[in-house]
């Protein structure tokens, strides 16, 4: 009789984040929404301190693990504190190697 052994467990391969989120030369923009609140801190429990629309053009100083929250500073206002990362991220388009 043949002993039973588990199935082969398949290991998938993912491009490092750090190719995306670390490289300072890909453009960041907002998505998936026509404008982002800029908070004060990396939670939407947090004072909301302006908007980031779709169309304004914005600076990067840091993000969170995983960019989760990305710190920027609005170019059209002069506001700066934390997005969402779920809506100001880089273009998938961008990140292929």
């Amino acid at each position: 009789m043949l002993a039973a052994t588990a199935a082969p467990q398949l290991v998938a391969t993912a491009v490092p984040a750090s190719s995306c989120t670390t490289n300072s030369y890909l453009m960041w923009a907002v998505h998936g929404t026509n404008a982002a609140t800029i908070r004060s801190k990396a939670t939407t429990h947090s004072t909301a301190l302006g908007i980031l629309y779709k169309s304004h053009k914005f600076k990067v100083h840091s993000w969170t693990k995983g960019a989760q929250w990305v710190n920027i500073t609005d170019k059209n206002t002069g506001v700066r504190d934390w997005v969402s990362g779920k809506y100001a991220y880089r273009d998938v388009k961008m990140c292929l190697d």
